[in-house]
């Protein structure tokens, strides 16, 4: 859930914190080493996210006629060669397609059961140019949160979820992406059966970090040394039923803390879903509806430890929402 953006309509094409903890002993006791938590700065600032896929995407099942569905090309497939060239762009593979004058083109692609090769026939439209009548899409962009920042290694991890094609709801090919400075400008308050929004700018003209993973349990990154956001590092912890906080950026430049339940803790859960989240907090309450589009990656703090990350609202119930446990961040982050 990362707001701002949706398919051609609401997505871009385009693309932090960092205090180093230095701890200092006279003596380590044998294994205590083993015991030190690892500390993360808890960010919870919003940022834009712009992701290149890996190849193109197929993003609608082709028309009936055309030389996509007569080849047997599928809503997600991923078209990564092109008569034996790599597929980089959109733009790149419509080039690949006029250097084809027509023939029969092999194309590499990869489907979820793994990959095939299909021949497509592209014909002319009426201005003459090769097609092959798909829908395809080389990237998305959007507002989502970074969760935590690693002080040790420079690296940090957002959304607490995978960014997925609106269309076909398949995991984005990876290929490269990036982070950028934003700003929330307004606030799309939830109500019941309709999410709410985070709706901001970003800076295109600086990159925060480098983006190296689109996974199911967050994206993942290298922050660049230039830039940072401010914050402390804290100890990672286990979540346990009961009260707790979260950092979000719900206005302006400007991250607070809210006060939120953690109602249920089911470790393993798919698709974000390990803990159940009650928004507590009248502040927030008033400001968003609760949990809303963009929040998404929103630290979890409890008894003083970063233990997870807001991934997901209830339709039905804007006040409450899921979350992933910060463990699974971090072993995706791996």
């Amino acid at each position: 859930m990362y707001g701002i953006s949706k398919t051609g309509k609401r997505f871009l094409r385009l693309g932090t914190a960092c205090v180093l903890a230095v701890f200092l002993c006279a003596a380590v006791p044998a294994g205590a080493a083993d015991m030190t938590p690892r500390m993360l700065v808890p960010v919870g600032h919003t940022v834009g996210i712009k992701l290149f896929a890996r190849g193109v995407v197929v993003v609608k099942a082709p028309d009936s006629g055309t030389p996509a569905q007569t080849c047997g090309l599928r809503a997600g497939d991923v078209i990564v060669k092109c008569g034996g060239s790599t597929v980089t762009s959109t733009e790149q593979f419509q080039t690949l397609l006029q250097e084809s004058d027509g023939t029969l083109t092999d194309l590499q692609v990869q489907r979820q059961n793994g990959p095939v090769t299909l021949r497509v026939e592209p014909t002319p439209n009426d201005r003459g140019l090769y097609c092959i009548g798909a829908w395809i899409r080389d990237s998305m962009a959007g507002i989502g949160t970074v969760t935590y920042y690693d002080p040790a290694t420079g690296t940090f991890g957002a959304l607490g979820h995978g960014i997925t094609d609106v269309d076909t709801a398949q995991l984005m090919p990876f290929a490269n992406g990036a982070i950028l400075p934003s700003a929330v400008k307004a606030v799309k308050k939830g109500e019941a059966g309709q999410a709410g929004e985070l709706k901001g700018s970003f800076d295109l003209s600086t990159e925060l970090g480098e983006l190296y993973a689109n996974t199911g349990s967050g994206v993942f990154g290298t922050m660049k040394e230039s830039r940072s956001l401010p914050g402390t590092p804290i100890p990672v912890g286990q979540a346990e039923p009961g009260a707790a906080v979260i950092r979000a950026n719900v206005k302006g430049d400007a991250v607070e803390e809210y006060a939120v339940e953690i109602l249920k803790v089911a470790p393993g859960a798919s698709g974000g879903r390990e803990l159940v989240l009650s928004v507590e907090d009248p502040v927030l309450l008033e400001e968003t509806g609760g949990i809303v589009q963009g929040m998404s990656g929103s630290p979890v703090i409890q008894n003083g430890k970063l233990v997870g990350a807001v991934t997901h609202v209830l339709l039905n119930d804007p006040t409450k929402g899921y979350g992933i446990l910060i463990e699974t961040m971090l072993e995706a982050a791996e």
